[in-house]
């Protein structure tokens, strides 16, 4: 199935927290902070959209819906919700 966000939104697929700290402890799921970097999955049908599918963005705290597809926790954000594309 394909998502076709509508408007100026757009589909994250936020990157997974670390599970454990790099002294080998675990963080429980409640204690992780939620994840404000992500993968761009879909984008707009519209002109000059600045993201293309595989962008890796930065966006807002506590921005966006997430939804659940196919087993996957996804975010719907607004376009002006991301601050960073992050570039190589």
């Amino acid at each position: 199935m394909n998502l076709e966000p509508i408007n100026n939104k757009v589909v994250i697929k936020p990157k997974k927290l670390e599970e454990k700290t790099k002294g080998g402890i675990y963080i429980p799921e409640s204690a992780q902070e939620k994840s404000q970097e992500g993968t761009v999955i879909a984008i707009p049908q519209m002109d000059k959209c600045p993201l293309t599918v595989g962008d890796i963005v930065i966006y807002e705290n506590f921005a966006g819906t997430e939804i659940i597809q196919n087993g996957e926790t996804l975010v719907v954000l607004k376009l002006e919700d991301i601050l960073v594309k992050i570039t190589k």
